[in-house]
Parts: structure tokens; C-alpha cells; sequence
């Protein structure tokens, strides 16, 4: 059975060789099939086809990301980077950490002013605001699980930039609200620039990044961290006050590291470890809500919103005050997602009112964390399986495009605590142990997570969304595992946030109202928001019935092999 929901095609008016048909697929129903969920669907259709080729879900991720680098570049991208969570289909888990660094000559109070005040544009926007891409040591890294040769996987991504692809409507409008940004970031004129506003079906063709995955895919990640490529991003740090170096570059290291694994309720969850801070706080959560039993509850209403909001004040207290990159710190993600610990945290949770949020956590102000990230699930038809999430931090990064190579660049040092207290650009409060240190990865909220029954894949999700990637997370295997939702419900149905400060907790438009009535009642103070993340689900029954979920909230589409 296949099962094709909301779809939509952009009508072609131009060249045959562009990409212009653009299927939206929403939900795919397969067995023994592969399945891809990304943001885009061009991108899903790239991992697909490798599959179909004979590659394996860890082909299909390598393309996927490539592609996405290409079709969506306000998050996609070859120049930032990400964490990759797999699970083989014998069993073995692995993790790959292909996080930027910061630069050898970036230092603790590098953007606050001579006053001490913290300078937030310069961690921001940027060249200063870049640390070092790891995403092609990533993809490389992966291609030891990999079937076929980087130069296949590498090639759909080269089509997608050199032939060129008709934009959507959202895209378009991304690119024409941040025109300002880039026109102020760039001395030299790129091709997101035009005189014309940006419309649904213009053709983006990218000759300068199609020039640079071609040397990719004949120099290998070499390419990429020397040479050319390295030289062009040097000459775009002198452009401004970026402080990388070809040291920077060429010195770059992939971590692989064990994953965090732990149970729940006879599942086994798969997630990533430091410097992802998402593993940790999703076994907290996970673990602090079971002690009330919500499932007992409906999905949304107030008692159940209630304990897991509880559950997230108190994990991102201790986000703030223990997490950071375990090279960098003592790492203490064994008492923090320990019994003995949640359970003496939960100690002064209160059914009938809000917890201040001072009584779970010394008050420091936390960094903001920017929602354009994106992420992938995908599943093949032998049982392997893989999440990865990965980012340019804000919305195209720095806004900086590297002159005569074609990609955006990150601003992923905004993720460290500028000023231990100061919040980021997603709000998020940071101390000590994510300052800034050169070598140093920032830490992050990216979750990519694979939930395992009997040891085979049931769940892969993830999504982007700043510090509301692991409560969406949360919140999505909770809908299913808990509320038994189906897997489309679970990804679309209204979602919330609360991230211990600021003290508000953000629904979605359609959130029920009476939920919200009576929150304000016990104290929450509630904050509406247009949309909170965009997950990337699929659910494997232990029949073999696969259904993979694009999420709702944007152009995200699911491929299948």
C-alpha cells in the first residue's frame, strides 16, 4: 500500500533540464521499501534515487545533505555542520559528531565591548561569527557505512546547482526578506541578489557552488579543507574581521562517539551525546514525566501540557549550568540522566501551580539558539536506519557568502555563551561550560534520535527548531509511544515549548484554548507563536509497515525508493 497525501507541482515554463516539477509528498505508507523525510522534497528525491541505485540509508543521508546544501540553502549547507545518529541493521549504534569549532584565535570575551556589554551582531553576522564547517568531514566520516563512491553521491547535488531549480513561494519570500542582510554582508554580489523581488518559479542556478562540488567530488574532503576551496574561504574572512585560518581549515577533526542509549517503557532511545545537549535533556524529560505516568492523560490536555512543561523547565536549568563540549568540561550526563537524580529533582513538582523557575536552577541568562536548522530521517529497505540534523545556526547563516565558491557560511559561535548569562539568539541562557575556547565545539540543541523495539528501528525523528528541537522531539515520541497517535497526528498536531527561562511557554497557533485557560490559572505565563519546529518522522510497526510524515509546517517531503 502507498499512500499520497497533499501534494502540489510547480508548473513547468522552462527547459526540460531544470528542475522545476516539484512534488510535495506529506505521508508515504511502504513495506520494504527505503524512505526519505527532509525539508525539501528535491532533496528527499536525491536520497531516494541513490537507494534505487543500491546504495543504503547512509548513501541516501550523504546526498540528502548534499542536495539540501544546494535547494535549501537557509539551512542546508556545506558550510556549517551537524551530528548523525545511526543504528545498522546488526545492531550497532554509532554517533558522528561533525560540529563546528572555534577558530585557534577566537578567545572567551571576543564580542563583548569595552564596557563589558555583550555584542550580539558581531556573534551573529558576519565573518567573526563563523567557526569552522564540519559538515564534509561529516559526510565523509559517513562513507565508511556507505556502499557507493562519494562521486555518486556527490553528483545529484551538482545537477540540482548547475541546471538550477524552481523556487516555492516560502523560499522565495525567505529570500526577499533577507535581501538586506545580504546585500549588507557581501562586497561581492551573489546569486541570491537580484534587482527584482524573488517570485514562486524562478530558476536559482548555482555556477560557483556546482564549480565547488565538482572539486569536492574529484579532491575528496581535501578539497574542501585545502586548496582552492580553503583559499576562498580565507579571502572571504579578510573581507571583514573573520579570524579563521588555513591551519583552521586544514586542522578540522570529525568525532565519533558512543551514543546516548537508555530506556522507555521497553523501548530503547538512541540519541546524540555532548555537545549536543539533546540527548541528555530527552532522557530527562522522558524519564521525569513517566514518574507521574502521563500517559493516563490526553495528548494536550492541562495535566499532561503540565508535567512536561515541568520536565523541561528542569532539564534546561541544568542545560545551563553543566552542558557543554566534553573535551572542555567534566562530563556528568551519568548522574544527570541517573534515577536517583530525576527523581530528587522532581521533588518539587506541583500539580496545582507553576514551579518558579529560580526554585530549579540558579539564575543566569542563557543564549539564544537559532531555529534554521534542518534534519533528515531516513530508513532503507534492509533495516538501517539514520537521523541527522544539521545547521548554519540562524536563517543562512552568517549572511556571508564565500566569493567565487558559492555557499553560505555559519554563525554557529553565537551558540557559546558570548557572555555566561546573556542570552543567544534563541533565548537560551549559557555559563562556563559553553564559553568560548579556541578548538572548542559549541553546544548545541540538535536531537537526532532513533527509538528501537526488540532492537529493530521504530521510531526516527528529529527536527529543526533551536531550544525547541528537544521538546519537540519530546513531545513527538511521547505522542506516539504514550498517546498512541498515529505517525501523522504526532508530527502535526499543535506543539509547545518551555525552556526553564525565559519563564513563558510558547504554544502554536490552534493550541486548545481551554488548555491555555487554565495553565494561566496555576501561574504559566503563555506566549502564542506561529510555528514551532518542522518534524521529520518515520514509524516502522513490527510487521515491517513503514510511514514516513513530512512535516506540515513547511515545504518538507518524503521520498521513497
Amino acid at each position: 500500500m502507498k499512500k499520497l497525501l497533499l501534494s502540489f507541482v510547480v508548473i513547468s515554463q522552462f527547459a526540460f533540464a531544470q528542475f522545476t516539477d516539484i512534488n510535495i509528498v506529506k505521508e508515504i505508507h511502504t513495506k520494504e521499501k527505503g524512505l526519505v523525510v527532509s525539508a525539501h522534497p528535491l532533496a528527499s528525491e536525491a536520497g531516494a534515487k541513490i537507494m534505487k541505485m543500491g546504495g543504503n540509508a547512509y548513501d541516501a543521508v550523504i546526498a540528502t545533505q548534499y542536495a539540501l546544501a544546494v535547494v535549501y540553502p537557509q539551512a542546508g549547507n556545506i558550510g556549517g555542520g551537524g551530528f548523525l545518529v545511526g543504528v545498522k541493521n546488526n545492531g550497532e549504534k554509532f554517533t558522528i559528531d561533525f560540529r563546528e569549532t572555534a577558530p585557534e584565535k577566537s578567545f572567551r570575551d571576543m564580542y563583548l565591548d569595552k564596557k563589558g556589554n555583550a555584542n550580539t551582531d558581531l556573534s551573529q553576522n558576519g565573518r567573526l561569527a563563523v567557526g569552522i564547517p564540519g559538515s564534509i568531514a561529516g559526510f565523509y566520516a559517513t562513507l565508511k557505512y556507505a556502499k557507493l563512491p562519494m562521486e555518486k553521491l556527490i553528483q545529484p547535488a551538482i545537477n540540482l546547482a548547475e541546471k538550477g531549480f524552481a523556487i516555492t513561494e516560502k523560499e522565495a519570500d525567505l529570500l526577499n526578506n533577507q535581501m538586506e542582510f545580504f546585500n549588507q554582508h557581501n562586497k561581492n554580489k551573489t546569486v541570491f541578489q537580484k534587482a527584482t523581488p524573488w517570485k514562486q518559479g524562478d530558476i536559482l542556478i548555482q555556477k560557483e557552488l556546482a564549480a565547488t562540488l565538482k572539486l569536492i567530488q574529484k579532491n575528496g574532503a581535501k578539497g574542501f579543507y585545502e586548496g582552492k576551496i580553503a583559499q576562498l574561504i580565507i579571502e572571504e574572512m579578510k573581507r571583514g574581521n573573520g579570524i579563521i585560518t588555513l591551519n583552521d581549515l586544514k586542522n578540522y577533526k570529525v568525532v565519533e562517539r558512543k551514543p546516548i542509549t537508555f530506556n522507555y517503557k521497553g523501548n530503547e532511545i538512541v540519541s546524540m551525546p555532548l555537545p549536543s545537549s539533546g540527548g541528555i535533556l530527552l532522557a530527562q524529560m522522558l524519564k521525569m514525566s513517566s514518574f507521574e505516568n502521563v500517559e493516563k492523560y490526553q495528548q494536550n490536555s492541562t495535566p499532561a501540557v503540565q508535567i512536561m512543561v515541568e520536565a523541561e523547565r528542569r532539564a534546561f536549568a541544568d542545560r545551563a549550568e553543566y552542558m557543554g563540549d566534553p573535551g572542555f568540561i567534566k562530563d556528568k550526563t551519568e548522574m544527570l540522566i541517573s534515577d536517583e537524580y530525576l527523581k530528587n529533582r522532581w521533588k518539587s513538582f506541583n500539580k496545582n501551580a507553576a514551579t518558579p523557575s529560580s526554585e530549579v536552577g540558579k539564575i543566569i541568562p542563557q543564549p539564544k539558539e537559532s531555529t534554521e536548522t534542518t534534519h533528515i530521517s531516513i530508513v532503507d529497505k534492509d533495516g538501517n536506519a539514520v537521523a541527522v540534523t544539521t545547521t548554519l545556526n540562524g536563517l543562512y547563516g552568517s549572511k556571508v557568502v564565500v566569493s567565487g565558491a558559492g555557499f553560505f557560511l555559519n554563525n554557529e559561535m553565537d551558540d557559546f555563551s558570548v557572555k555566561p548569562g546573556v542570552p543567544n539568539m534563541f533565548g537560551a541562557v549559557g555559563g562556563e561550560a559553553n564559553s568560548i575556547q579556541p578548538g572548542k565545539r559549541m553546544l548545541s540543541s540538535m536531537t537526532p534520535t532513533i527509538v528501537l523495539k526488540n532492537g529493530k528501528p521504530y521510531i526516527i525523528v528529529g527536527t529543526p527548531g533551536g531550544t525547541t528541537i528537544p521538546t519537540s522531539v519530546y513531545q513527538s515520541i511521547v505522542n506516539v509511544i504514550d498517546f498512541k497517535l498515529s505517525p501523522n497526528m504526532s508530527v502535526n498536531t499543535p506543539k509547545f515549548h518551555h525552556q526553564w527561562l525565559p519563564e513563558t511557554v510558547m504554544v502554536e497557533k490552534n493550541f486548545p484554548e481551554t488548555t491555555i485557560t487554565a495553565l494561566e490559572k496555576m501561574n504559566y505565563k503563555i506566549e502564542r507563536v506561529s510555528q514551532i519546529g518542522r518534524t521529520e518522522m518515520i514509524v516502522i510497526d513490527e510487521k515491517g509497515n513503514a510511514v514516513a510524515v513530512a512535516d506540515g509546517r513547511g515545504d518538507d517531503s518524503v521520498g521513497v525508493e
